[in-house]
């Protein structure tokens, strides 16, 4: 077995959901979800078929991020893997909907971090073994740090 990490390539303004699924309509079903959580939410999804033809799948509303979309499920490569671009949207608003679709088996990160996909290759293909998200811990939050967090979460509307 070999393991290589793969960076996702986004711009620092997009978030990114890595997940897998299974079926060749995942990726409609995948756009349904999306569409229907926003209408200001720009998107790229790509799939990448398992068996069959072995494609890359793909669809959204923006046309650069489903390149961007596609270009990383390439470099990923892995069986029923799935790459989704958020632009004016959090993950957050719609992990539910993504979770709910039946073909979703899981999610491995959903994050606008810089972030690096572990691919395991074997004689039968490739599949996500992991995900680095972000740096290890350097402390923990003090009395001023939870103050700021607070009023992040009521800066975005996530709190009252």
């Amino acid at each position: 077995m070999e393991l290589t990490a793969v960076r996702i390539d986004k711009p620092e303004d997009v978030n990114v959901i890595v997940g897998q699924a299974h079926f060749i309509k995942t990726v409609e079903d995948l756009h349904e979800a999306l569409a229907g959580s926003s209408p200001h939410l720009r998107f790229g999804i790509a799939f990448c078929e398992s068996s069959g033809p072995r494609l890359v799948r793909r669809s959204g509303n923006d046309p650069a991020l489903v390149d961007l979309a596609v270009r990383n499920a390439l470099a990923i490569g892995a069986g029923h893997s799935f790459v989704v671009l958020l632009r004016e949207g959090f993950p957050v608003s719609v992990l539910n909907a993504l979770k709910l679709v039946p073909e979703v088996c899981g999610i491995f990160c959903a994050t606008a971090n810089p972030v690096e996909i572990l691919v395991a290759e074997t004689a039968g293909g490739r599949g996500i073994a992991g995900v680095v998200d972000g740096g290890a811990p350097l402390g923990v939050e003090t009395g001023k740090d939870v103050d700021e967090r607070k009023q992040l979460l009521r800066r975005f509307g996530y709190k009252l």
